[in-house]
């Protein structure tokens, strides 16, 4: 199946609902204020989402579970595509932002970091996204300013350091799936090896490849599995501010 994409609606309806004025909402023109708003089915579409992922997420499902008519989301919501967006830029605008005032650029990018981590465990389908276009809402633009002002002090050009951001996050992202894919194994590394382990030590050959056998048990030994989301994201964002150090100090 291929991923959800952002910016895949219609562009003026999109930004129409990105910046609604939240006292002024689409709906019925005429007759009492409904209760119903697009402001409840994006908050409803992103509940069910964090819960049962992106796939769960249908016109006709977030309409159960308002419990109105399927047709009666279209008055506030043209599709799918256009509400991606607004969820998207709904958890953008509600993340953390816990850089440090007077912190050094490497504290900061270490902020932006660890927000972003803590925004996609909150949010694991956000990886099931992709936002080579993102959505162009109010979320989206403080997000990005917050984070950009991570490398205020770098001497960065603008674009330089508009790539550096998008490296940063790139890191976070393809963390934020492996740890997925940790969370939703349906038993313990420990319980697989126990089944696995005796079947590979009939066929693997450690002298044919010593390399693997010697350093995939030392690391299997030191995280006690195969992979340590942990680990790879803190080493991983070690050599990231390396990287960006080296490319700052030249």
């Amino acid at each position: 199946m291929a991923p959800e994409r952002s910016s895949a609606g219609d562009p003026a309806r999109t930004l129409a609902l990105l910046w609604r004025d939240a006292e002024r909402e689409p709906g019925p023109s005429r007759g009492p204020r409904p209760t119903l708003t697009v402001g409840r089915v994006v908050s409803v579409a992103v509940d069910l989402a964090d819960a049962e992922g992106l796939a769960a997420v249908t016109m006709r499902r977030i309409a159960t579970d308002l419990s109105v008519a399927p047709m009666t989301l279209y008055t506030y919501v043209p599709g799918k595509a256009e509400l991606i967006d607004l969820m998207l830029d709904a958890v953008y605008s509600d993340m953390s932002r816990t850089a440090p005032s007077d912190g050094g650029w490497r504290a900061l990018v270490t902020a932006v970091a660890a927000d972003n981590r803590a925004l996609h465990e909150r949010h694991p389908w956000l990886a099931e996204v992709s936002t080579s276009r993102p959505p162009l809402g109010p979320g989206a633009m403080a997000k990005y300013e917050y984070e950009l002002g991570a490398f205020d002090d770098t001497g960065l050009d603008d674009v330089t350091r508009d790539a550096a951001l998008t490296f940063v996050l790139g890191f976070v992202e393809t963390c934020a799936r492996g740890a997925a894919a940790v969370r939703t194994h349906d038993r313990s590394d420990a319980d697989w090896w126990a089944e696995n382990g005796p079947l590979l030590a009939r066929v693997f050959d450690p002298d044919r490849y010593p390399r693997a056998a010697r350093i995939g048990t030392a690391a299997g030994e030191a995280h006690d599995a195969a992979y340590d989301a942990t680990h790879a994201y803190d080493f991983g964002l070690a050599r990231v501010l390396d990287g960006l150090g080296a490319l700052i100090d030249a």
